[in-house]
């Protein structure tokens, strides 16, 4: 059952429309599903808790499948200048295991650049924000949504309920709205939005899925990260670099954790530092993450500053729902996209570019839906979208599933670091592997391997 946060309520027929499609959460899915609808000439009405900029728990980190939905989207991103406008751009991933130190270009690929980005969160979602805002839509800060509004008769998602502060409310940037509790409390107005659809981008919490009774599937894997940003001598550096050793304790005796510690240079004298951990460890749920990240910490090269003193903000945590964990994605008016929908990579615990993806792919079903009638016809256009997400991710996530459950054992860690790495062509392949980078058509024959591979498992 619903609590009273997330229960629907039943909307009266023939009540004007708000929008065509409504958006709920501006975070890299929402911002990108609402671009590309307004870019087809939709009404689109966003709506966030927060007022931008905000800070978010991420790595910060861009690989170039998310680069390749940037371009898609018509963001400005730097193409010559490796540190232009913000942005800090990354050549490959350096993995780091004991002594070993391995260097991995991001491949060359017709599909996709040859570069990664990287750019603060708080700066990189306000950018697509605006960029939505900028294409057409209308976007409304502080405003929280409270649950799905269903009409009376087909029990069908036309709108949402939300609490909204008032227009003479401060506006201070990170600011969240209401508690969403349906209180309307710090002066908020309760109101109600209508759309013929409305999208879902509402983050891992899955509000308005929950809403309509769509729970997270608990066969599928959950991952924890933390992260925080030091200042200090670390010279710049244009890799990713992701160490693979993590243990719970000493390591001469305890347990290797299913995760990985990275280190991201900002390009701005500041690293991003942080850990994720895979809920298929037995220590998953019991580690203290914080107090394991400043462990984690404390074993990194002194000269490099990353001190309690050159600390730039707090240690956050959030979750990373991985693999397609909540289906469907598709329902009675309601489509899921980013975290909303699971879609973090569980190979490499990679969210942004699905969430610009899954956006871009729910714009183009919502477009063809939208031309035709309410009706069956609508209906079969809208249900592409699920469709289209399991073909083109959902064997490739069946791998990621079978792969966590491989890692959560301690020694299949010790023995693919131990001799998995030294071996440059097998890292290699299982860079494309994790970054899911490959042809699509043709390529080399590692690419033919995985794609190979993805067709050939369950998408279910």
């Amino acid at each position: 059952m619903s609590d009273s946060s997330t229960a629907p309520s039943r909307s009266t027929p023939g009540t004007a429309d708000d929008a065509d499609v409504i958006v709920v959460g501006a975070g890299p899915a929402g911002a990108a599903t609402a671009a590309h609808l307004a870019r087809a000439g939709h009404e689109v009405l966003v709506l966030d808790r927060c007022a931008f900029p905000r800070p978010k728990v991420c790595g910060d980190g861009l690989t170039p499948r998310a680069v390749r939905e940037l371009v898609s989207l018509g963001v400005p991103t730097p193409i010559g200048d490796p540190a232009g406008g913000g942005w800090a751009r990354n050549t490959g991933l350096r993995i780091v295991a004991g002594r070993t130190r391995l260097e991995l270009p991001w491949p060359q690929l017709g599909s996709f650049p040859d570069h990664g980005l990287v750019c603060p969160r708080e700066r990189f979602d306000h950018l697509l924000v605006e960029h939505a805002r900028a294409a057409g839509a209308g976007v409304r800060e502080l405003t929280t949504v409270t649950g799905p509004l269903l009409h009376e008769r087909t029990g069908r998602v036309v709108g949402v309920r939300a609490s909204v502060l008032p227009d003479d409310a401060p506006r201070r940037p990170g600011r969240s709205g209401p508690g969403g509790d349906g209180t309307g409390a710090g002066g908020a107005v309760e109101r109600v939005y209508r759309a013929p659809l409305v999208v879902a981008a509402d983050g891992a919490s899955g509000r308005l899925a929950l809403g309509l009774g769509i729970p997270r599937r608990q066969d599928r894997p959950m991952g924890v990260a933390v992260r925080t940003y030091y200042r200090g001598p670390r010279p710049r550096d244009e890799w990713l670099e992701s160490w693979l050793e993590l243990w719970d304790g000493p390591a001469h005796r305890s347990n290797l954790l299913p995760g990985y510690g990275w280190v991201f240079d900002m390009g701005d004298g500041t690293s991003n530092v942080g850990l994720g951990i895979l809920n298929s460890s037995a220590a998953f749920g019991r580690v203290d993450y914080r107090d394991l990240l400043r462990r984690w910490v404390s074993g990194l090269p002194g000269e490099w500053g990353f001190t309690e003193d050159n600390l730039v903000g707090p240690v956050r945590g959030a979750a990373l729902p991985m693999g397609l964990n909540r289906s469907p994605q598709y329902a009675r008016g309601l489509m899921m996209v980013g975290d909303a929908a699971g879609l973090v990579n569980p190979f490499n615990g990679e969210g942004i570019a699905y969430a610009l993806q899954s956006g871009r792919m729910a714009a183009e079903c919502a477009t063809q839906a939208l031309a035709r009638p309410p009706g069956p016809g609508r209906e079969r256009a809208l249900m592409a979208y699920p469709r289209a997400l399991h073909e083109q991710l959902g064997g490739y996530y069946t791998l990621g599933r079978l792969f966590v459950r491989l890692i959560g054992h301690p020694e299949v860690m010790r023995l693919a670091t131990r001799y998995g790495l030294p071996r440059p062509t097998l890292m290699r392949f299982t860079l494309k592997l994790m970054a899911n980078l490959t042809e699509p058509r043709g390529g080399d024959a590692m690419d033919r391997v995985i794609n190979g591979l993805s067709r050939l498992a369950p998408t279910a």
